[in-house]
């Protein structure tokens, strides 16, 4: 089985801040694995370059083979174009910290917009689709709703929705509970629980949620200035390993009240 992503020795600077430091990962089809480390370890640039949102530096990330930020002209290798970088990355969907959606539009026009713009999907059917993942959020009364009626928690599902509606072959989640009240993750974790469950798509989640990723993933990551430091099963990282970077970072996680 070949992996669906893969970083070959990917780096990442913002000026003269070295952010990503060499990362080779691969991510297999289904896997579902959880990215965690301090502040500035560089978590949220190893999915914001798989979404091109950023360009790395050096290095190379394939998606299905395809090399996402480099093509072939005439037998030479260039920079990839828009066109590139969009066909190469529709296998791709993310979930953000902080929603982004449109506040004019309904939640459904949300959903199907992705669907009409980019697919250039029959509304009808873009509808339809549409529905039937907002019904799988447990949003199908909040069709007609817009974005500043709802929750931080329903507004979460509602990007979740927008996402699963392109049927990607991985899920990206970048912290999307960090911005909600500490009332409403519950409800956000319960989702992307039962997508770990059922969806045989990858995801790739960066979370401080260090039970929730004990619970779902098949492998852990903690990422340390730029590399990353530990990788295995969610078990053997979180509860066993003793790289002493890590337990510090546990243990000051911990002593914050946080789990």
């Amino acid at each position: 089985m070949e992996p669906v992503v893969q970083y070959k020795e990917v780096q990442k600077s913002f000026g003269d801040t070295h952010v990503l430091k060499g990362i080779n990962l691969d991510i297999m089809p289904s896997e579902k694995i959880a990215i965690i480390g301090p502040s500035g370890s560089g978590k949220t640039t190893i999915i914001r370059l798989l979404m091109t949102l950023a360009e790395p530096t050096g290095g190379d990330i394939l998606v299905d083979g395809k090399n996402l930020w480099k093509m072939e002209v005439n037998g030479k290798t260039k920079t990839a174009n828009e066109k590139h970088l969009g066909a190469v990355r529709d296998d791709i969907g993310m979930v953000f910290q902080h929603f982004n959606l449109f506040p004019h539009k309904t939640i459904l026009e949300n959903c199907t917009l992705p669907l009409t713009s980019v697919q250039k999907m029959d509304k009808t059917e873009a509808e339809a689709l549409a529905k039937q993942m907002l019904d799988r959020v447990g949003l199908g009364d909040k069709f007609e709703a817009y974005p500043a009626n709802l929750s931080g928690g329903q507004k979460q599902r509602v990007a979740m929705a927008r996402a699963l509606v392109m049927k990607p072959k991985i899920m990206l989640f970048d912290e999307v509970t960090s911005a909600l009240d500490p009332e409403l993750v519950g409800e956000v974790l319960e989702v992307i629980r039962d997508l770990a469950a059922h969806e045989d798509m990858a995801m790739v989640l960066v979370t401080h949620e260090m039970e929730f990723a004990l619970e779902i993933a098949d492998r852990v990551l903690f990422l340390d200035e730029g590399v990353i430091a530990e990788s295995g099963p969610a078990d053997d990282v979180i509860n066993k390993s003793e790289n002493p970077r890590l337990q510090e970072f546990l243990k000051r996680f911990r002593s914050n009240g946080q789990s």
